[in-house]
């Protein structure tokens, strides 16, 4: 039995993932910041997997609540899987701002950082003592460290940290057997960022035409890769970046 800790698992590419992991056989463990509901929605559909879920309210710009947090965790690992740790944590709840370098305010900065670099940072660490040695841990970045555009910076800005964060926890973790791997998703389809990429006819086309595969990438296309990538056939695939975009500016 394998569990994993999605944050932001309630909606979107979390959902995603927290879906495709539970087709692989794992068990879940999915945050959520204000939409029970929507987490609810996702432990039953675990459930009619065959498989076992839990949601906990979590905020990870609040590296403050993070204790209380792991206590929960503990919680749930003895009461629902009868276990004292767990084996995938998948970095993955995000917020985007889209604001031009000149119009980005301190408060703007702030906040991505609790949010994208902050939080994965503090939050794996109350968490490790958790976690099954041997275990994984999946960090999202974007496709934005790698092409820019206009009005990213400091969302890019914080995935370049988390990227680099990613492999010196590959370094500092690897005498415990547990893998870090980043996985950089592209332009896709959900309600990210207000849901241009998705609602939007015109950025739709222009990015499909821009990507080799002919469309923008759909949630289950990042879901299946961070199911894979938390499997043991993927194991030896340690510290690097996994960028699934469709090849967009090859």
């Amino acid at each position: 039995m394998s569990i994993a800790i999605v944050t932001g698992g309630s909606r979107g590419l979390g959902r995603s993932m927290v879906e495709q992991l539970g087709a692989k056989g794992h068990d879940a463990i999915l945050t959520y910041n204000s939409k029970k509901a929507e987490a609810d929605e996702v432990v039953a559909g675990l459930a009619k997997q065959g498989r076992k879920g839990l949601a906990l309210q979590l905020d990870v710009s609040k590296q403050g609540t993070f204790a209380a947090f792991v206590q929960a965790v503990k919680k749930g690992l003895k009461d629902v899987w009868g276990r004292q740790d767990f084996d995938t944590l998948v970095n993955n709840a995000g917020i985007g701002i889209y604001k031009p370098f000149m119009q980005t305010a301190p408060e703007d900065f702030d906040l991505l950082m609790n949010i994208h670099l902050k939080g994965p940072y503090f939050l794996t660490q109350q968490l490790l003592p958790l976690m099954k040695d041997g275990g994984r841990i999946i960090n999202v970045s974007s496709g934005l460290t790698r092409f820019s555009y206009a009005g990213y910076s400091a969302y890019a800005t914080m995935k370049g940290g988390v990227e680099v964060l990613s492999r010196y926890l590959a370094v500092e973790l690897g005498p415990r057997g547990i893998g870090v791997v980043t996985v950089a998703p592209g332009a896709i389809e959900t309600d990210f960022g207000g849901g241009v990429v998705r609602d939007n006819k015109e950025v739709n086309k222009t990015i499909a035409g821009q990507t080799p595969l002919g469309r923008v990438g759909l949630p289950e296309d990042i879901g299946k890769v961070v199911a894979a990538l938390a499997s043991d056939d993927l194991y030896w695939v340690n510290g690097q970046r996994i960028e699934a975009s469709g090849g967009i500016h090859s």
